[in-house]
């Protein structure tokens, strides 16, 4: 596999991400699922990436603020953490026990929206609006969001930025249904050929595709809320029959 992404970072880059995580709040833990290099191209370059956000990260009370735990397919004390977490694939970056995850890299564009992410959590605050978090405080059913992203997407980190935040609200609501998978195509080819993605970001709920590009909020829990009482097919029917004047 061909380097898709910059793993090489300049002082810029680093002093901006400083003084981004200068502003965290409450410590975060980032789980990084990986294996030997023999058995996964892209893991080393991902572990770069990894390290250097945290060690960005500031120190408080003698603590770095991104406490980074690595666990690799290749020590057997590590496997029960992989299943605990349901990950299959490396690399992975998981956050809340795994209702945030990151399948392959999130690098390129994709570092924008992990590090709003880490502070959003950090902060305690996901942003969103009442009636989104009273929605997913009621979610009855599980919803697997998979948001398909390329590291050059300048729009896909928004995509998984909202996925992301949907999970962590119904995980902080303690109703933890919602699983937000930011899935990188290139390292993934056989999930993106799966749903036929053209274009990115590509969201699927469920197994189903569901949006091209960045949805609102607002139309983003309602499908959200569609897919957690097993009706997103007969909503994504319905709407594309409206789109197409059926």
């Amino acid at each position: 596999m061909g380097r898709y992404f910059d793993v090489e970072f300049d002082e810029d880059f680093i002093r901006e991400l400083k003084d981004t995580l200068a502003y965290m709040v409450n410590p975060v833990t980032i789980d990084f699922f990986i294996d030997d290099a023999s058995k996964c191209e892209t893991c080393e370059d991902a572990y770069k990436l990894m390290k250097t956000i945290a060690d960005a990260s500031p120190v408080r009370q003698g603590k770095k603020m991104i406490e980074l735990r690595v666990f690799s397919k290749s020590r057997p004390e590590d496997l029960e953490e992989f299943k605990r977490q349901n990950v299959e694939r490396v690399p992975t970056v998981a956050m809340l026990g795994g209702a945030i995850r990151y399948t392959g890299t999130p690098a390129g564009e994709e570092v924008r929206g992990l590090i709003e992410t880490i502070m959003r959590i950090s902060e305690n605050e996901s942003g969103l609006e009442p009636g989104t978090k009273k929605s997913l405080a009621s979610l009855k059913g599980a919803v697997h969001i998979e948001v398909v992203v390329t590291p050059s997407c300048p729009y896909c980190p928004y995509a998984a930025l909202l996925a992301n935040m949907f999970a962590y609200e119904a995980w902080k609501q303690g109703n933890p249904k919602v699983i937000a998978d930011t899935v990188e195509a290139y390292e993934n080819m056989d999930i993106a050929e799966k749903y036929g993605v053209m274009s990115v970001p590509a969201i699927a709920l469920n197994g189903v595709m569901s949006f091209i590009g960045v949805p609102y909020e607002e139309d983003f829990i309602n499908y959200v809320a569609a897919a957690s009482e097993g009706k997103i097919e007969e909503l994504v029917l319905k709407t594309e029959g409206e789109a197409s004047g059926l």
